[in-house]
C-alpha cells in the first residue's frame, strides 16, 4: 500500500526539496533570504526547489499571526516572494497560530483567512499551517464543538485551504514525529483521524522517529505513509542547532538514503541558526537529491577507522557515480564550492551575538542516578574520599533519565522570547507598545510549557573527586634534588631542613570527601533550559539570591562527567611515593618548547588565505548532532592518551633522574612525547583556522563563526597546556585517583549512546566543546567555563604554556603594574607610575608572587600573546603551611638582604615611599625572631593550597576568559597532585584584588580581624 501510494504521489506532483527557516531565534534578513533563493537555484535541487517562511520568533508569524503587514513590511514580503519567482524557487508563506487559536470561532477563521488573502495579493502561492510545539488540550469553547484536538486541526485547515483555491499546502502537525506520537504511530488517534479527514492534496510535513533523526528509514516512512493515507514531506532537523548555542552542523547531509526518495513528498531541511553555516547542509542535501542510490556505507564511520584513515580522499571509485550518495564525497564537494564565499568582501557591524534562543529555566538539581551522584555539598568542612569504586556505565535508561529529570510546575510564569520583524530589520525587537492591537498578556501567558524539559549535560568538565582502580598504573614520582636551587648557599641549606618535615606532612595533600547525596538545603535554582529545535521556545527568569549565586559556583549545577582511562595501549607496574617540593624548575623546562604566533604579519603566522583543508578542518570540529569529524574524535583520543600514560614520564624520571641526551630514551617514552607533539600540532591548527576565519574578506561569515571556533580553540588551550603540564613530571605516582570523573566520552556506554541516535541531541549539550573540556580535570568548575564572547573577531590570541625560568621578569612585571592599579582603585586619586624605580623595580613582585616562582615554580602557568610576551600568571603551592615557613627560611631571608631596612628609592614621590616601606617592614617583620603564623585552620582545612594570579587589564578587556582558562590548568595541576581546594589571601581594603578574584570564583570563607585580611577559597 504504501509502495502505491509513493508511487501515485510521485508521478503526479513534483519532489519538495528545499530549505524551512522554521528554527528559534534571530530570524534571516531579507538579504540572506534572497541570497539563499539565488544558492539553491544554483545548486540544482530537485524539480521543486522550495522555501518555507516560518521563523518562530520573526515578529508576525506566530506570537502576534493575527496582525495585518504594515506597507512597509508588505513592501519587503513582496520583494521576497518576487525575488523566490525569479530564482523559480516556491515560497511557502507559513502561519503559526496554535499558541492561542480558538479554533471554533468564526472570528478567529475570519482572522485566519484575512492575513493569508493580505499574503497572497503579495503574489504568494503557497502556503503552510504549522501546529508544532504547542498544548494539545482544547480550550473550552472548542469542547462543546469538536470531539478531538485532531478534528480542530482538520476543519481549521481544510476550510483555509478551499478559501485559498486549494493552492501548494504543507501541515504541521502537533505530533509530528514518531516519538511524540501518542501512544504509537499506529494507535495515535490524532495522527488517523488527520490522514482519513484532513484533505488529500494537502501535504502532511513529519520529522523521523524523533524531533532530530539520526537516521530515517524505508520501513518507518511506509508505516507514516500507511497511517496518513499519504507520503509525508520531511521536516528535516538534522543540522537545527537553536537547542545548543555550543554547536553549529558543517557536516553533510546523512543518515538518508536517496532510496527513500520514491516513498516521500519531499524533504525540506530545518537548519542552523547561522545563515553562512549552511552552505554544507543544503549544498550536500540538494547533490542527494540528485541521487538515486546509496553508497551503503554509513558516513559515521567508527572512531577507530576515522583514525586510521590518515587519508579522506581515498573514497572508493564506485563512490564518484553521479547517482550515487556518500556523505564524504558530498561533503568535499560542498568545501569545494563554499570557499570562494569566504572571499567575498562583505561587511559586518556590531558586536558578535549567538542568534539562538537565550532561554532561561528554574530547574532543581535532581541526582540522576543515586549510586553515581557526583555532586559535591557546599560544606566547607568535608572531605574527598580517595576510595575505590568501580567505574560507572552509561546504560539507555540513565540517558533517559537526562532528559525526564526536569519537571516544570505550574507556579512557573513562562515568557515568550522576544520577536524580532525580520522584513524590516535584522535586530528590531517587537514588543507590546509596537502593535496597535496588541495581544493581552494573559494569552501569552497560558502558553504552557511541555511537562519535561531536558536537562542540559553542560559544557563543564564536573568531576567526582574519588580514585578508581585503575588500568594504567603510575610509578614513583622521584624528582631530582639538582632542580631545588634557592637564590643562594644559605637558602638551599634552610629549605633542606624543611625537606624532611616537608614529606613527613606530604599525605594527600587535601583529605576531603565527597558527599553521595545532595543536601536539600544546598539546592538552588540554575539556568540551563533548553529549547528544542520544534519546541515551545518559553522561558523563565531565574531569580537567584546573591547567597545563592556563590553557592552555584561551588557545585555541579547539570549532568555530572567523568573521565575514565578503560582503554590504553600501555600499561606500567606501579609503585607508591608521594609528591616532593620542587624549589625551581630544572633546565627541561627551559627546553620546554613554546610555538610563538605571531599575527601582526599579513599571514599572521600561518598562510593568510584560508584553505580547503582549513575548512575540512572546520567541518570536522563541528559535525553532525551524533557524531564527531574525524579530527575531532582524535583530539579526543589523543589527549585522553596522553593523560593516561603520563606516568611514562615519571618512569624516565625516576630511572635517568635528570634526561641524558646521549641515552636513548624507551620506546615508550618516545610514543609519548610524539603524541605529544602531534596534539600541540593539532592545536595549532586550531588557532590558525581561528585566526584566518578573524582576518577572511567575508566578515559575515566571520561573525557568525568566529565564536564556536573561538570557543573550542580556549576548549583545546586548557588541555594543551595540561599536556605540557604533565610532561613536566611534577605529579605523584597515584595522579589517576584524582583525575578520574563521571561520564565522559571515554565513559563505558557514553560514546555508545552520543552516537546511537536513541537520545535527542539536546541530551548531549555542548558537543565536541564540552567534550573536550569534561576531560580537564576539575570538579564544580561550571563558572570556568562561562566566557563572555569576544565583541569584534580578532586575530590577536592568548595561549596558556607552564611557567620557564625565562619568564620571570615579565612575571614581575605584570604583577607590579597590575598592583600598582589595584592600589589606585580605592580613591581614584593616587597613580603610581610604573616601572618603579630601578633600585626597587622588583620589590612588588618579589613580596607577592616572587616566591612561588622561586619555591614552587613546578605550579605556575602563563598566558602569552602573539608576541611570546606574557600577560597573565596563575601560581599555586599545595600546602600554604610549609610554603610559609620555607617562605621566612629561604625567600624573606633574600629579600632582607636585597632591601635593606633603610632603603630608600632612588626617585619617586611620598607614594613611592610609602609603598616601598611598606614592603620592606613586611620582609623584615618576618624573620626568623618573629615567625609567620599558619593559615587559620578555618582555611586550609579544606582550602591547603595557596594561590595568586593576575592578567593585564587590557588582556582582560580584549579575552575576558583568558584568566579562568589560566586558573582551570592550574586546579588542574593542583588536583593532579590530590589537592582539591584552594585559596587567596587578600588585604580588605584591596577592593581591586577582591574583585579580580571574586570574578574567577573564589568566595569569602574567613576574615582574620587582627591582619585585616580577607581568606577566598574555591573548590575544584
Amino acid at each position: 500500500m504504501a509502495d502505491e501510494a509513493g508511487s501515485q504521489a510521485d508521478g503526479q506532483r513534483q519532489f519538495i526539496c528545499g530549505v524551512i527557516e522554521g528554527f528559534y531565534g534571530r530570524p534571516w534578513t531579507t538579504e540572506q533570504r534572497k541570497d539563499l533563493f539565488r544558492k539553491l537555484k544554483s545548486m540544482g535541487l530537485s524539480s521543486s526547489p522550495s522555501y518555507m517562511y516560518a521563523p518562530k520568533d520573526d515578529y508576525k508569524h506566530r506570537a502576534y499571526w493575527r496582525e495585518l503587514y504594515t506597507v512597509e513590511e508588505a513592501d519587503h514580503l513582496s520583494s521576497l516572494i518576487a525575488a523566490a519567482k525569479e530564482a523559480g524557487i516556491n515560497f511557502y508563506y507559513a502561519l503559526s497560530p496554535g499558541l492561542d487559536m480558538t479554533y471554533s470561532s468564526p472570528k478567529e477563521i475570519a482572522t485566519l483567512k484575512r492575513k493569508l488573502d493580505q499574503v497572497s495579493q503579495f503574489g504568494c502561492e503557497a502556503y503552510a499551517l504549522l501546529f508544532d510545539d504547542i498544548e494539545s488540550e482544547l480550550s473550552k469553547a472548542d469542547k462543546e464543538v469538536f470531539q478531538t484536538f485532531a478534528n480542530a486541526h482538520v476543519s481549521v485547515t481544510n476550510e483555509i485551504y478551499t478559501h485559498l483555491g486549494s493552492p501548494k499546502f504543507l501541515f504541521c502537525p502537533t505530533q509530528y514525529c514518531a516519538s511524540r506520537a501518542v501512544p504509537t504511530v499506529q494507535e495515535s488517534e490524532y495522527l488517523n483521524t488527520l490522514g482519513s479527514k484532513l484533505n488529500n492534496d494537502i501535504d502532511i510535513l513529519w520529522t523521523g522517529d524523533k524531533v532530530i533523526s539520526k537516521t530515517i528509514s524505508i520501513e518507518s516512512i511506509q508505516e507514516i505513509t500507511e497511517v496518513l493515507r499519504r507520503p509525508p514531506c520531511i521536516w528535516d532537523n538534522l543540522h537545527a542547532n537553536d537547542y545548543d548555542q555550543k554547536r553549529v552542523f558543517l557536516g553533510p547531509y546523512s543518515g538518508r538514503s536517496p532510496e527513500l526518495i520514491p516513498y516521500l513528498r519531499g524533504v525540506m531541511t530545518n537548519p542552523n541558526c547561522e545563515f553562512y553555516g549552511n552552505f554544507v547542509a543544503i549544498h550536500s542535501l540538494a547533490f542527494w537529491s540528485r541521487c538515486s542510490l546509496d553508497s551503503k556505507v554509513n558516513s559515521s564511520l567508527s572512531a577507530d577507522i576515522k583514525l586510521e584513515t590518515e587519508n579522506e580522499d581515498e573514497v572508493p571509485a564506485e563512490f564518484l557515480s553521479k547517482n550515487v550518495y556518500h556523505p564524504r564525497v558530498a561533503l568535499k564537494n560542498a568545501i569545494t564550492d563554499w570557499l570562494p564565499e569566504f572571499f567575498m568582501e562583505k561587511e559586518a557591524w556590531g558586536p558578535i551575538t549567538k542568534p539562538q534562543p537565550q532561554v532561561q529555566m528554574v530547574m532543581p538539581i535532581i541526582p540522576i542516578i543515586p549510586s553515581i551522584n557526583t555532586c559535591m555539598s557546599l560544606t566547607t568542612t568535608t572531605t574527598t574520599s580517595t576510595n575505590s569504586r568501580t567505574v560507572p556505565e552509561v546504560n539507555t535508561t540513565q540517558l533517559q533519565a537526562l532528559a525526564d529529570v526536569c519537571v516544570v510546575t505550574s507556579s512557573l510564569t513562562p515568557i515568550s522570547n522576544p520577536v524580532m520583524n525580520s522584513l524590516v530589520s535584522p535586530t528590531k525587537v517587537i514588543t507590546n507598545d509596537d502593535i496597535i492591537n496588541p495581544i493581552p498578556t494573559t494569552a501569552a501567558s497560558n502558553i504552557e510549557l511541555p511537562k519535561k524539559i531536558p536537562i542540559s549535560v553542560v559544557s563543564v568538565p564536573i568531576m567526582e573527586a574519588k580514585s578508581v582502580e585503575a588500568s594504567v598504573d603510575l610509578d614513583n614520582a622521584v624528582f631530582d634534588n639538582n632542580l631545588i636551587k634557592p637564590n643562594s648557599e644559605s637558602a638551599k641549606e634552610r629549605l633542606e631542613l624543611e625537606m624532611d618535615d616537608l614529606e613527613e606532612k606530604q599525605e594527600p595533600v587535601a583529605s576531603l570527601s565527597v558527599d553521595t547525596m545532595l543536601d536539600e538545603a544546598s539546592l538552588s535554582p540554575v539556568s540551563g533550559g533548553v529549547n528544542e529545535p520544534m519546541e515551545c521556545s518559553s522561558s523563565i527568569a531565574s531569580q537567584v539570591s546573591p547567597r545563592e549565586e556563590e553557592a552555584i559556583k561551588l557545585v555541579a549545577d547539570d549532568v555530572l562527567m567523568e573521565s575514565v582511562n578503560d582503554v590504553h595501549s600501555m600499561h606500567v607496574e606501579s609503585g607508591t611515593s608521594s609528591p616532593i617540593l620542587n624549589a625551581e624548575m630544572g633546565e627541561e623546562n627551559e627546553a620546554q618548547s613554546v610555538k610563538i604566533i605571531d599575527n601582526n604579519s599579513t599571514a599572521g603566522g600561518y598562510e593568510s588565505k584560508i584553505t580547503v583543508e582549513d575548512l575540512s578542518l572546520l567541518c570536522d570540529l563541528f559535525y553532525l548532532p551524533f557524531d564527531h569529524g574525524s579530527r575531532g574524535l582524535k583530539l579526543l583520543v589523543e589527549f585522553n592518551w596522553l593523560k593516561s600514560n603520563a606516568n611514562v614520564i615519571l618512569q624516565e624520571r625516576r630511572a635517568g633522574g635528570v634526561i641524558d641526551a646521549i641515552k636513548t630514551p624507551k620506546p615508550e617514552v618516545t610514543e609519548w612525547h610524539q603524541r605529544c607533539e602531534q596534539f600541540d600540532e593539532l592545536c595549532t591548527d586550531v588557532v590558525g583556522l581561528l585566526i584566518k576565519i578573524a582576518n577572511c574578506q567575508n566578515k559575515e561569515i566571520c561573525h557568525e563563526l568566529y565564536s564556536y571556533v573561538w570557543d573550542i580553540s580556549g576548549a583545546l588551550s586548557l588541555l594543551n597546556c595540561y599536556v605540557k603540564w604533565l610532561a613536566l613530571g611534577h605529579f605523584p605516582h597515584n595522579t589517576s585517583s584524582y583525575t578520574e570523573g563521571s561520564y565522559t566520552w571515554f565513559s563505558k556506554g557514553w560514546k555508545e549512546a552520543f552516537m546511537s541516535g536513541d537520545q535527542e541531541p539536546w541530551v548531549f549539550r555542548g558537543g565536541l566543546i564540552a567534550d573536550l573540556q569534561r576531560l580537564m580535570p576539575v570538579d564544580s568548575g561550571n563558572d570556568l567555563f562561562v566566557y563572555k564572547l569576544p565583541e569584534q573577531p580578532t586575530a590577536n590570541y592568548y595561549l596558556l604554556r607552564p611557567y620557564c625560568n625565562a619568564d620571570e621578569q615579565n612575571v614581575n612585571d605584570v604583577c607590579t603594574r597590575l598592583y600598582l592599579q589595584w592600589q589606585g582603585e580605592p580613591d581614584g586619586g593616587s597613580h603610581i607610575p610604573f616601572p618603579l624605580p630601578a633600585n626597587v623595580t622588583s620589590i612588588v613582585a618579589d613580596g607577592l608572587v616572587g616566591g612561588h616562582l622561586v619555591l614552587s615554580p613546578q605550579l605556575c602557568i602563563v598566558a602569552y600573546d602573539e608576541n611570546n610576551r606574557v600577560i597573565g600568571y596563575a601560581c599555586a603551592a599545595l600546602d600554604v603551611n610549609i610554603f610559609r615557613r620555607n617562605l621566612q627560611l629561604c625567600w624573606f631571608t633574600e629579600l632582607r638582604e636585597k632591601y635593606p631596612k633603610d632603603l630608600c628609592p632612588q626617585e619617586g614621590d611620598e607614594e613611592v615611599r610609602r609603598l616601598v616601606s611598606r614592603f620592606v617592614e613586611k620582609f623584615h617583620c618576618s624573620s626568623s625572631n618573629v615567625p609567620l603564623e599558619d593559615c587559620p585552620v578555618e582555611v586550609s582545612g579544606s582550602f591547603p593550597a595557596v594561590l595568586i594570579s593576575g592578567t593585564l587589564r587590557e588582556a582582560e578587556e580584549r579575552d575576558s576568559g583568558i584568566t579562568k582558562r589560566m586558573l582551570t590548568v592550574l586546579l588542574a595541576a593542583l588536583r593532579a597532585n590530590g589537592c582539591f581546594g584552594a585559596h587567596v589571601c587578600v588585604p580588605d581594603e584591596d577592593v581591586g584584588q577582591v574583585n579580580y578574584y571574586s570574578r574567577i570564583g573564589f568566595v569569602d570563607v574567613y576574615r582574620e580581624e587582627a591582619t585585616k585580611c580577607i581568606y577566598m577559597g574555591r573548590r575544584f
